[in-house]
C-alpha cells in the first residue's frame, strides 16, 4: 500500500475520464470516480494517463483534470498525474503544475516524438525532475520506441532521477535484472495482464486499468500476489484465471474503449471517447460486454 514517503506505492488506477454528452469533461463525475476507487479500497489515482485520454484534453482542461483528482482524494490517497510531453520543458511544467495543485508523485515516459538516444533520455529526466516531485518513470517501448531497459534505468535511479518504473514492456523476466542493477528501484506492474507474474516478481505497486470497473476485487486480487505467502498466491490464482479474458485488454491498442464498456456494463460511468476513437466494432464489443457480465455473475465488484 502507498505509505507517506512512498507514496507511488500500491495500487494507482489510471483513471478514465467521463465526459458529457457534447464530450466536454465530466469533472463532477470525475471527482465521484476518484471518491470511488478510494472507497473500493485502491491507494491512489493517476490522472491524465493514456487511458485519462489526456492527449485529446486542452491545457485548461489537463489542469483542472489535476486540480479536481486532487481536491476529491481522501487523506492518504496517492495522486500521480501523467505529465508526459513532446518536449522535456513541457514535462516539467506539468510536473510543475502538479505539485502546485498537491500531487503527490508524477508519472513520466521519456521522449516520445523520436527514437530518444540515451542522453537524451536521461537529460528529459533531469530536466522534469527539477519540478522536485518523485519521479515515476513510464516504459513503454511499444507505443514510445523508446526502450527503458534495466541498465538505462539504473543508470536513472543512481542519479537520483527516479523512484520506481511501470514496466509495461510484457517481458516479465526484467524483473529480475531490475532488481539486481538497481537495488532499491521500485517496480510498480504496468499491464494488467502480468500482475500475478510482476506480483510475485516483487512488484510493490500497479499502475492499474480494470480497477475502474472492479476496485474490490483487484485491489484484493493486488494484495495477495504481492504479499510473498504461497497460500496467498493459492487463492489468487483462480481469481486471475477469471479476470484475466478482462485484464488482457489492458495491453490491446483499443484499451480505453474496452476498459470502458466494462464500467458501463458494470454500472459505473465509462461513456463515450473523444476523437480519434472510435466506438468498438460490434462483435468486440459484444465479447467484452459478455465476459464483464461473466465476472459480474462470479461477484466481482
Amino acid at each position: 500500500m502507498t505509505t507517506p514517503t512512498r507514496p507511488w506505492r500500491g495500487v494507482h488506477v489510471a483513471a478514465a475520464l467521463p465526459f458529457n454528452d457534447d464530450l466536454s469533461v465530466d469533472y463532477a463525475g470525475f471527482a465521484e470516480h476518484v471518491r470511488f476507487l478510494a472507497a473500493g479500497g485502491c491507494d491512489g489515482v493517476v490522472p491524465n494517463g493514456s487511458l485519462g485520454e489526456y492527449q485529446t484534453l486542452t491545457p485548461e482542461e489537463r489542469a483542472r483534470v489535476v486540480e479536481t483528482a486532487v481536491q476529491a482524494a481522501p487523506a492518504g490517497f496517492g495522486v500521480m498525474p501523467g505529465v508526459a510531453a513532446y518536449g522535456a520543458l513541457e514535462a516539467r511544467r506539468w510536473a510543475e503544475q502538479a505539485a502546485a495543485a498537491g500531487a503527490t508523485s508524477v508519472l513520466l515516459l521519456p521522449p516520445n516524438a523520436y527514437r530518444a538516444g540515451r542522453e537524451a533520455v536521461v537529460g528529459h529526466y533531469r530536466e522534469v525532475a527539477k519540478a522536485g516531485l518523485p519521479i515515476v518513470a513510464y516504459n513503454n517501448p511499444i507505443d514510445t520506441k523508446v526502450d527503458l531497459t534495466p541498465g538505462l534505468l539504473a543508470e536513472l535511479f543512481h542519479e537520483g532521477l527516479i523512484v520506481a518504473v511501470k514496466e509495461f514492456s510484457g517481458d516479465v523476466r526484467r524483473a529480475y535484472e531490475i532488481a539486481e542493477q538497481a537495488p532499491g528501484l521500485d517496480l510498480l506492474v504496468g499491464a494488467d495482464d502480468v500482475l500475478l507474474e510482476l506480483g510475485v516478481a516483487g512488484a510493490v505497486g500497479w499502475i492499474a486499468g480494470y480497477p475502474n470497473a472492479f476496485p474490490e476485487s483487484t485491489s484484493a486480487l493486488y494484495r495477495l500476489v504481492t504479499s510473498g505467502d504461497a497460500a496467498d498466491i493459492a487463492e489468487a490464482l483462480p481469481m486471475y484465471r477469471d479476470l484475466h479474458p478482462l485484464l488482457r485488454w489492458d495491453s490491446r491498442t483499443e484499451f480505453v474503449q474496452s476498459i470502458k464498456l466494462s464500467m458501463d456494463v458494470a454500472g459505473r460511468k465509462g461513456g463515450a471517447c473523444r476523437p480519434p476513437r472510435l466506438p468498438l466494432p460490434s462483435e468486440q464489443a459484444d465479447r467484452i460486454a459478455a465476459d464483464t457480465e461473466a465476472v459480474l455473475a462470479k461477484g466481482y465488484k
